[in-house]
């Protein structure tokens, strides 16, 4: 059997393993507000958002595909070893971070690895300086810019809404409007679930397709029906897995929610994500709903927040893409100097 073949299905299956690696990750994302409002049992809720997650396999097209896969990495140095090097350092980090119960970006983590280890791979045969010629530069500006825009969307809107809520129920018992938002969040947690899939599955297809064009078994960079599919299935699967460490950061620790806050917490996220997945841009829905979160609590007094804890999750938001591109450039240099292969 053709060795490429079998690096090339090496790589495919450490892709899918790192989506269901990201659907357990992101579990928590998923199901926090609704298991923290006790409107699911975490069982339940889990089940819930993994349905979710791979319905949108029949709604999106493949656009934040293809700006991960094509439009932060130049293709014309990305080679299967580049890509493999890249998801191990994408889910180093993303073990590491889940083992420490901080909600850190699996979105981040892999573009991260993806990117350092292209770029080791260009400062290995080109030599040092031409390191950042890996990178399209571009893309790596919009996805950065991102970083900072989408959570503070999701802070704002779910503030706003906030808001909205306790004017329009000003007059009603809270007891009342809480029984009425139990229901409403089944709707808005199946939002965000939707848009956590459409955006993040999206992402592995990118990573698959990249290996597929680059070993030379597609001419085009167009992401096969198969992929798409394999994609979806393994993070649905992984959120179904759940990831109760982060659960408990996320709905519990950051700040108290009843089912209206985790209503507008959840319906801001899902439109944060949506969004900028309708401008093919990939985004992190840890860093979204941790804004939502926030801006939820906010409504009562900045108090209500745990900023000490939020201080910490930016801390893990801002290392996740040198720390993961780190990590992947360490194991593309180990692979270039063990193997001699690039």
């Amino acid at each position: 059997m053709d060795s490429t073949f079998l690096l090339v299905a090496l790589i495919i299956a450490v892709a899918l393993a790192f989506d269901y690696i990201n659907g357990f990750h992101d579990a928590a994302n998923s199901i926090a507000t609704v298991v923290a409002t006790r409107v699911l049992n975490p069982l339940h809720a889990v089940i819930w958002a993994g349905v979710w997650n791979f319905v949108a396999v029949f709604v999106l097209d493949t656009g934040v595909a293809s700006t991960v896969g094509k439009g932060m990495v130049d293709l014309k140095v990305v080679t299967p070893f580049v890509v493999l090097a890249g998801l191990l350092g994408a889910i180093s980090w993303n073990l590491l971070t889940w083992w420490w119960g901080l909600p850190s970006s699996s979105s981040h983590a892999l573009i991260g690895g993806y990117g350092g280890a292209a770029m080791a791979k260009v400062a290995l045969t080109q030599g040092i300086t031409s390191t950042f010629d890996a990178l399209v530069i571009p893309g790596w500006i919009k996805t950065i810019s991102f970083i900072v825009i989408a959570p503070a969307l999701g802070m704002a809107l779910a503030y706003l809404l906030m808001v909205a809520v306790y004017w329009v129920f000003r007059d009603t018992h809270p007891n009342r409007v809480d029984k009425w938002f139990r229901g409403l969040q089944l709707f808005s947690s199946a939002v965000f679930s939707f848009s956590h899939g459409a955006n993040d599955a999206q992402k592995t297809m990118g990573i698959i397709t990249s290996v597929l064009f680059s070993a030379g078994y597609i001419s085009e960079f167009i992401v096969p029906v198969p992929v798409i599919w394999a994609a979806y299935i393994a993070i649905a699967a992984g959120t179904m897995s759940g990831g109760w460490r982060i659960v408990r950061t996320m709905g519990a620790r950051l700040t108290r929610l009843k089912p209206r806050g985790g209503f507008c917490a959840e319906t801001a996220a899902a439109i944060s994500i949506l969004f900028p997945t309708y401008l093919h841009m990939p985004v992190s829905t840890t860093h979204v709903i941790a804004g939502s979160i926030a801006g939820v609590g906010s409504i009562h007094r900045l108090k209500a927040v745990r900023w000490g804890l939020a201080t910490n999750i930016v801390w893990a938001w801002i290392m996740t893409i040198p720390a993961s591109a780190g990590v992947g450039a360490f194991c593309m240099a180990l692979i270039y100097f063990l193997a001699g292969k690039s």
